[in-house]
């Protein structure tokens, strides 16, 4: 074989060894994709399935008297869920009043002022505090608010509401700050700015996207929690009147309306279990948006 032959064949192999290198890439890396494809699908499939039913169940209820009707007895035509609306909208907001200030305070001690071990303990406290049952909130929420006020209100359900809340509000915020490069924390000491005025001009504004992110969060969370509110806020099916009685919410409307024998209130628990969906998606949404608003 002359020497030109032996040249031809041994670029030939080379030729077939690569493209066969090739194709085997290209085919484990299409394999790889489309099992990609499929966890992805396995794992949004129960979120479509939920999201699906609850839309099939409770779209057909959606009326204007749905939303300013008054919540009805058994058995009576008509009615809507304009007062559990109302109500979900008092305890929530009762619960960020109380819990995003505290939050955000604590997390700019632990970011900004905090040293030593004490905040190693204060980080790990809060995680175990976002881990406990909601239920178990709702107890002590009771034990503190309702036994000692004598009554079941608005004010011990945005009690318990803002435990749950603080947590995700301290975590997120913390979280937010520590982005802050160190740098403009630097730069603005460097200018004469004390310790005060840059966090409160430099360093909190500059993480406030990612805040409002977690406490957007943190109030979807609060507004579809029903074990605490069954403990302290109770229920009604009257208009709330005053944040120091019973009123009614959406999360224990569907839970007292599901399990009835009764047609019309089944239709409105699903009519508010969609709701309820919706509200979620608003905040998410809202979160996102101020998420791409953040600075780092």
């Amino acid at each position: 074989m002359t020497s030109s032959s032996q040249g031809r064949h041994s670029a030939n192999t080379d030729e077939s060894m690569e493209f066969s290198y090739a194709t085997r890439r290209t085919l484990i890396g299409t394999v790889l994709t489309v099992l990609a494809f499929v966890m992805l699908g396995i794992a949004i499939l129960p979120l479509g399935l939920v999201l699906g039913y609850v839309i099939l169940k409770g779209a057909s209820q959606f009326n204007l008297e749905l939303f300013t009707g008054q919540i009805p007895a058994a058995l009576q035509k008509g009615g809507g869920v304009g007062a559990a609306i109302v109500g979900t909208l008092i305890v929530v907001g009762i619960a960020s009043a109380l819990s995003i200030p505290f939050g955000i305070l604590a997390a700019i001690y632990l970011s900004e002022f905090s040293s030593g071990t004490i905040v190693k303990w204060i980080r790990f406290a809060t995680n175990v505090l976002s881990g406990v049952p909601s239920i178990i909130v709702g107890l002590f929420a009771y034990g503190v608010v309702v036994a000692t006020t004598n009554q079941f209100s608005a004010v011990a359900g945005g009690f318990a509401l803002a435990i749950l809340m603080l947590p995700i509000v301290v975590r997120t915020a913390d979280e937010a700050l520590q982005l802050v490069p160190q740098e403009v924390r630097w730069a603005s000491t460097g200018v004469g700015a004390s310790n005060f005025q840059t966090v409160l001009q430099v360093v909190l504004p500059s993480a406030m996207g990612a805040i409002i992110t977690g406490t957007t969060l943190a109030i979807a969370r609060a507004a579809g929690e029903t074990a605490p509110l069954i403990f302290t806020v109770l229920f009604s099916q009257f208009w709330p009147r005053s944040i120091w009685q019973p009123i009614p919410t959406l999360s224990v409307l569907v839970y007292n309306f599901a399990t009835v024998p009764y047609e019309n209130q089944q239709q409105l628990a699903w009519a508010a279990s969609l709701i309820l969906v919706l509200l979620v998606l608003i905040t998410s949404i809202l979160s996102r948006l101020a998420a791409l608003k953040s600075t780092y």
